[in-house]
């Protein structure tokens, strides 16, 4: 053993005496590279895996989810994670919400919360915004605490409070959608401006962009203007509120999506004239999935006996939820026509009643057959619980 080292070493020293000096340092700065990557791998793999035992036994993480957090972000320590945790703690932040709000932001994890959360916290609450508004807010745009104060926050939300005349409408429209806190001046205020030529009232401006925010500011405005006036053609009134409806529809829908749709509900019996007539009465409509309208429309056809006609008199029934609303209460119908206690003419109508109301004019009100329907329909809205659990 001994007469082989001795002979390795003498060997080693004829191929360094055989390199050049030149090429002899290049050899070890190649070789000092070697090293540092395969050490700072090696620290970015216990860095991923600290990261990820974290999210698991901290946050709740699955092990797939806190794989793909940690190559998003990572930490060594648990100080800064656990600093962000006790400030959300002790800005009414409950823990549900703080493991829901991590697995939606892992980043916010990695920020220094005195520092990056706090002005912007500080700076709602100064606005009359309530700590549990705040929370909400922050839960549903996380984003929001990556926002510039001078430069978005505060010039954004003077500019929506102008606008629509209180705090809390613009809260509203905050939590549907922080984009619109984004450029505000620069972009949402000439897409505003192009429907306020277009003749639609201030009220109904405000509601639009209260609840269909993210479509609005991710459009350009050449694409805006093209789609109002082409709502328009359609005969939309620019007074009410369905035009915007309309608007915003066409705005998340390509037109060859659209005409997949109006296929779909002329296999069923309907005529270009009755998908214009239903897009107009409930432009929504148009909004649904191929499947879903497919759906829908065979228990209508098939199970109620309904036609496109009497369809096209009632169109947002077609857009109700099928698991929820239309099969419970369409198996209750149908006991009550086979028993005449009902008229077919009477048949959509009862889907659009609330639930307090259904209940008490269709099933309640039978003294005979209360009970047998009561049963029939809470067995069918259980078996729609169980299959999305």
């Amino acid at each position: 053993m001994s007469r082989f080292l001795s002979r390795a070493v003498s060997f080693r020293r004829r191929i360094i005496n055989a390199t050049s000096p030149s090429t002899f340092q290049y050899l070890l700065c190649v070789q000092s590279q070697w090293f540092s990557v395969r050490y700072a791998n090696s620290i970015a793999s216990d860095g991923r895996s600290f990261t990820a035992s974290y999210l698991i036994d901290t946050c709740g993480f699955s092990p797939k989810q806190a794989e793909a957090a940690s190559m998003r972000v990572s930490f060594e320590t648990r100080k800064r994670p656990d600093l962000v945790i006790n400030f959300l703690k002790s800005h009414g932040f409950s823990r549900p919400l703080i493991l829901r709000l991590i697995r939606k932001a892992p980043w916010f994890l990695r920020s220094d919360p005195e520092k990056t959360f706090l002005p912007r916290i500080e700076f709602f609450k100064s606005r009359g915004v309530s700590s549990s508004h705040i929370s909400k807010l922050i839960f549903n745009c996380p984003n929001i605490m990556r926002r510039s104060l001078s430069n978005q926050l505060i010039p954004s939300f003077d500019f929506f409070r102008d606008l629509f005349q209180s705090d809390e409408n613009v809260i509203k429209a905050l939590e549907h959608c922080s984009g619109i806190f984004s450029g505000t001046r620069t972009s949402a205020a000439p897409k505003i401006e192009i429907l306020r030529e277009a003749g639609v009232p201030q009220s109904n401006i405000i509601k639009y962009l209260q609840f269909y925010s993210r479509t609005f500011t991710s459009s350009r405005p050449g694409r805006i203007k093209k789609i109002v006036e082409e709502v328009k053609e359609l005969g939309f009134d620019p007074l009410k509120l369905q035009f915007l409806v309309a608007v915003h529809v066409c705005l998340c829908l390509k037109k060859s999506t659209l005409a997949k749709k109006a296929d779909v509900y002329k296999k069923w019996g309907f005529s270009d004239h009755d998908i214009l007539t239903v897009f107009r009465k409930h432009p929504l409509c148009m909004a649904i999935s191929v499947d879903k309208i497919d759906a829908a429309m065979d228990f209508f056809v098939n199970k109620l006996g309904c036609d496109s006609s009497t369809l096209s008199k009632y169109p947002a029934v077609i857009t109700l939820s099928l698991e929820k609303r239309i099969v419970p209460r369409g198996v209750v119908i149908q006991v009550l026509l086979s028993k005449g206690l009902v008229k077919k003419k009477t048949l959509l109508r009862i889907l659009k009643l609330t639930e307090k109301d259904f209940l008490r004019r269709f099933v309640l009100c039978h003294e005979h057959e209360a009970s047998e329907l009561l049963e029939l329909y809470q067995s069918k809205l259980d078996l729609t619980r169980k299959m999305n659990r």
